[in-house]
C-alpha cells in the first residue's frame, strides 16, 4: 500500500504565501510524476502543477509566475510554494502521485486533501 499525506494548508490574506507539502510512504519502488490538483466548491477538480521524476514542470495558466512546484526524490516529497495568493485560489488542494510499488504495480494515488482559504 502507498499513502500520501499532505500538510501546509490554512487561512491566509490575499497577497500572502503558503507552502504545501506531500509525502509518499509505503511499498514504493519508484515515483514517476507528482502533482497538485485543487477543487473549489461547485467546480471540477483541476490540475494546478505537476513535476516529473526528472524535474520537468507544468502549471495551470492561472498560477504561472505565482506558484512553484518542486520535489525531493530522496524524501518522496513534493512541495507547492504559493505566493501572491488570490481569493480565487481558495480550494481543497490534493496531492497526486504516479507510483510503481514493489510488486511491481503502477497506480495513481491521492492524498486526503488540505484546505487553502484566501481572504480578500
Amino acid at each position: 500500500q502507498v499513502r500520501l499525506v499532505e500538510s501546509g494548508g490554512g487561512l491566509v490574506q490575499a497577497g500572502g504565501s503558503l507552502r504545501l507539502s506531500c509525502t509518499a510512504s509505503g511499498r514504493i519502488f519508484s515515483i514517476n510524476a507528482m502533482g497538485w490538483y485543487r477543487q473549489a466548491p461547485g467546480k471540477q477538480r483541476e490540475l494546478v502543477a505537476a513535476i516529473t521524476s526528472r524535474g520537468s514542470t507544468n502549471y495551470a495558466d492561472s498560477v504561472k509566475g505565482r506558484f512553484t512546484i518542486s520535489r525531493d526524490n530522496a524524501k518522496n516529497t513534493v512541495y507547492l510554494q504559493m505566493n501572491s495568493l488570490k481569493p480565487e485560489d481558495t480550494a481543497v488542494y490534493y496531492c497526486n502521485a504516479d507510483v510503481t510499488d514493489t510488486l511491481p504495480r503502477r497506480a495513481d494515488y491521492w492524498g486526503q486533501g488540505t484546505q487553502v482559504t484566501v481572504s480578500s
